[in-house]
């Protein structure tokens, strides 16, 4: 998955009526996946700009947090790295591994600017970083990739898991939150200061926690890119049955079991909600591709073409979400950490999420692409490419 599509793998606008997709024209796929993804990331972030704990919640804000934790939490990110991983096997494939390691080099960079600047959560910089191990796999199989991506996942999870059940030996702790802790009072350029002395060791301990994991989500994307699967989704109707059929059909029990696993308060909880939250996901995700990829083999997507404008200016959009909720929320801005509960903050995401679709479409008709993606591109390309 990338943040910002690499160069000459994004479709053109579509417009009228949705068509099937032909063996000669590129797929909206990517990126109505890649839209749709990154408006289920701000409904999950959201928890941690408003700075409310799910295991609080009660009342229509605990339905809404059990929605999230059902269909969205852990499906969302997983399959923007799935994504991420597309993205970067196409670029590999097309102009060799010294063009992929500008790019990552060029998103590491913004990725640093974004979680010292903006937000302590950024997640462009730890994919740039653990994406580097795509360049190991420029000559691999589809079966070697998803075999790697299989070995890798299974052993992230069955140490999670462990790890999860070693709690429950011990006393019942309070549960972890994870959120910022952001005091009354709190200028900009304290958090500034302290998201600077924090993102190094940060980025160093989610890299080697989340590593595998992350890198098995990229392993599975580029085998995606290899085969086609995305691009000429016609040609994979009957994979595309069995990720629906299975991946729904595991995920959405374990996307139930999470949600009642994150209203329990005790670190034994927190710590076995994140193998459930994660290999639910991604079952969900396998899932959502297939249905969706069923839909744009057929020519119906429908309103969910509108999603594509969003997806091909997915970075600027990722980092404009941030601005956004952290102006609101943080105390150097609108100081509404900690006041809203998981309802008004849904909602707000939602709002924000759907907005910039019609705003995506026109940053694509009156520039091209958007001013983040036209940054990375210049950079990575030069002048020339740039400027497209």
């Amino acid at each position: 998955m990338t943040l910002a599509p690499p160069p000459d793998t994004t479709p053109a606008p579509e417009s009228g009526p949705p068509r099937p997709v032909g063996g000669g024209e590129r797929s909206a796929l990517p990126d109505v996946l890649r839209g749709l993804a990154l408006l289920g990331i701000l409904i999950v972030n959201v928890q941690n700009f408003a700075g409310f704990r799910e295991w609080e919640q009660r009342g229509v804000d605990g339905a809404v947090q059990t929605l999230t934790d059902m269909f969205v939490n852990g499906r969302a990110i997983s399959l923007f790295a799935m994504l991420f991983g597309w993205g970067a096997a196409g670029l590999l494939a097309r102009h060799g591994s010294g063009r992929l390691l500008r790019r990552l080099v060029v998103l590491f960079a913004i990725g640093t600017a974004h979680a010292v600047l903006v937000w302590t959560g950024d997640i462009i910089s730890n994919y740039a970083l653990l994406s580097l191990a795509l360049l190991l796999t420029a000559r691999a199989t589809t079966g070697t990739l998803v075999a790697l991506a299989g070995g890798l996942g299974a052993w992230w999870l069955l140490t999670t898991v462990l790890e999860g059940l070693g709690a429950l030996a011990r006393d019942p702790r309070p549960r972890f939150s994870g959120l910022p802790i952001l005091p009354p009072g709190t200028t900009y350029g304290d958090a500034v200061a302290e998201r600077a002395a924090d993102f190094l060791p940060a980025l160093i301990n989610g890299s080697v926690y989340n590593g595998p994991w992350l890198i098995a989500l990229f392993l599975l994307g580029a085998a995606a890119q290899r085969t086609g699967l995305l691009t000429r989704p016609q040609e994979h109707l009957p994979l595309l049955r069995r990720l629906a059929v299975f991946g729904l059909g595991i995920g959405l029990p374990l996307g139930i079991l999470l949600a009642w696993m994150n209203t329990q308060g005790t670190l034994s909880a927190g710590l076995l909600s994140i193998p459930v939250r994660m290999g639910g996901g991604l079952a969900s995700a396998l899932g959502y591709v297939g249905v969706l990829g069923l839909l744009a083999a057929g020519g119906r997507l429908g309103v969910l073409i509108a999603f594509a404008a969003s997806g091909r200016v997915a970075m600027s959009n990722y980092i404009a979400q941030s601005l956004i909720m952290t102006t609101l929320f943080y105390p150097y801005g609108g100081a509404q950490y900690g006041e809203w509960g998981a309802a008004p903050a849904v909602l707000l995401a939602l709002a924000v999420g759907l907005a910039q679709l019609p705003l995506s479409a026109w940053v694509l008709r009156r520039f091209g692409s958007g001013p983040l993606e036209r940054l990375t591109r210049w950079l990575v390309y030069g002048p020339a490419r740039g400027v497209r």
